[in-house]
């Protein structure tokens, strides 16, 4: 007994040292490694790192996801979620106790990007932002319309070619933004909340073509939700293809198929107002002519139950008459002057577009004169030179940064000469 004791005796560990050494041991053993459990007791402290346990029937590890790790998380993780982690093993060891430091965490049986689509999508319909009552109809006749996407691409040529396909003269303000990749939500809510800015907007196009839900995430993040919502402007969403569906498309107060469909649902064709127009007019042509007929038909019955009424009956005739010519006189003036303040628009938009392009062709003309005056070539042709060291070609500013007998350079305003220098002074 007496030698086991000495034994013992040789090497007695602290618990600060045996705790140490456990811990060393196992995050040499466990670098890394994969784990997959359900999350219970989640809680995310002032810190911002997220704290749980995760669990299986018969077992359960502390577990940790630092803020500077769990930022990147595309879903919100709660109790009862199955998750896929990987991490790191080590130890507490102000407590003893074991636990995995988590690097990447991945929802079990369902992309975390989907997880997000319909955690966000819940969540913003209990709060009402998904609600009929919040639509607003889509004007009859907008007179400018803002389109919200990028620049280049097929998208904003196929709205374009609908919409002057469908009304010739029809506006439309380009607000370019990224559609995909990090920090195109927050382009979108800029270009949305400059278009509210403006007066002279009557709807919005939020539109892209298609791709995977990656790519159509701008469009499923709560920013850009909350941004079509707080618009004053009607908004219609047209991001993909048919068959996809965004968050955005939900709060929007239209949800277009396509692009294309999008324009065509805003454009009304100018052909099908001016024919409605006319079809109008004829309309109220015939029914003030039905009108008239009718009083005068009463009219004549009227005479024919008086016993004289010669004078009167000519001149309700003759005052039935009048008003009739005034009548349909001025209703053709009205069509007339309607006519003609259509085509006084389009004169004023192509002369305003003229005037624009004068404008700035000044402006180009200004900065192109002074990029001359300032240009080294306009400075070497008033007799000045540029003189440069060799072999290294350095500008010489000083003296004394060459010396007697050294080769030079010197560039003069038509062409470069090789020059020895005999002096200094």
């Amino acid at each position: 007994m007496d030698n086991l004791f000495t034994q013992l005796e040789q090497r007695i560990y602290t618990v600060s040292e045996l705790t140490h050494s456990i811990k060393s041991l196992l995050e040499e053993a466990y670098p890394f490694v994969w784990v997959t459990g359900e999350i219970s007791n989640f809680r995310v402290p002032t810190s911002g790192h997220f704290y749980f346990t995760l669990k299986d029937p018969e077992a359960q590890i502390n577990s940790v996801m630092f803020r500077g790790q769990n930022r990147f998380l595309k879903f919100q993780p709660e109790d009862g979620m199955e998750v896929i982690a990987m991490g790191r093993i080590t130890v507490f060891e102000p407590r003893g106790a074991y636990q995995i430091i988590l690097e990447v965490m991945e929802p079990k049986g369902i992309g975390a990007l989907q997880l997000a689509f319909e955690q966000l999508k819940e969540k913003l319909s209990n709060e009402g932002l998904f609600d009929e009552v919040h639509k607003r109809p889509l004007p009859v006749l907008p007179e400018k319309i803002g389109v919200v996407t990028s620049p280049t691409g097929a998208v904003i040529r196929d709205i374009i070619n609908v919409a002057r396909r469908r009304f010739d003269n029809m506006t439309i303000l380009i607000a370019p933004v990224r559609v995909q990749g990090d920090g195109a939500d927050g382009e979108i809510v800029n270009a949305l909340e400059l278009l509210n800015k403006r007066d002279d907007i009557d709807v919005i196009i939020l539109a892209r073509g298609g791709g995977s839900l990656e790519d159509l995430q701008p469009f499923n993040t709560e920013k850009v939700a909350r941004a079509i919502y707080k618009s004053h402007i009607p908004i219609v969403s047209a991001v993909g293809h048919e068959t996809d569906y965004t968050i955005s498309d939900f709060v929007a107060d239209l949800r277009a198929p396509t692009p294309s469909a999008a324009a065509e649902l805003v454009v009304p064709r100018k052909a099908d107002l001016l024919a409605r127009t006319a079809e109008i007019a004829d309309s109220l042509r015939i029914t003030l002519l039905n009108k008239i007929s009718g009083l005068r038909e009463h009219i004549y019955h009227l005479a024919k139950r008086l016993s004289d009424p010669g004078k009167q009956i000519e001149n309700m005739r003759l005052r039935v008459d009048d008003n009739l010519s005034r009548i349909v006189y001025s209703f053709s003036r009205d069509i007339s002057k309607a006519r003609d303040r259509r085509n006084l628009w389009h004169e004023r938009f192509c002369q305003s577009i003229q005037r624009c392009l004068e404008y700035h062709r000044g402006i180009l003309h200004a900065v192109a004169g002074k990029l001359d005056s300032l240009s080294p070539l306009s400075t070497l042709s008033r007799g000045y030179s540029i003189a440069r060291s060799l072999p290294d070609y350095r500008v010489i500013k000083d003296v004394r940064s060459v010396s007697a007998g050294q080769r030079i350079e010197v560039i003069v305003a038509r062409g470069k000469m090789i020059c020895r220098v005999e002096r200094k002074y």
